[in-house]
């Protein structure tokens, strides 16, 4: 349970910088069909931003 909330934490913070909230980029990723789990997304807002980003765009873009 602890990671999950430590994942949510970096997430949150990953989308909100790139402009979207929590919870339209996680409703934006189940829309688009991209099973991305929470594990997978948090290690990529934190070592790799460019490819979190791009993941953040493309939910952005599908408005």
């Amino acid at each position: 349970r602890d990671f999950r909330r430590l994942w949510i934490i970096r997430i949150k913070a990953g989308a909100e910088n790139n402009g979207l909230s929590y919870s339209r980029f996680i409703h934006g990723l189940k829309e688009l069909s991209i099973k991305l789990d929470r594990k997978i997304l948090a290690d990529l807002a934190v070592n790799s931003p460019q490819t979190f980003f791009a993941i953040v765009q493309k939910v952005k873009d599908a408005k």
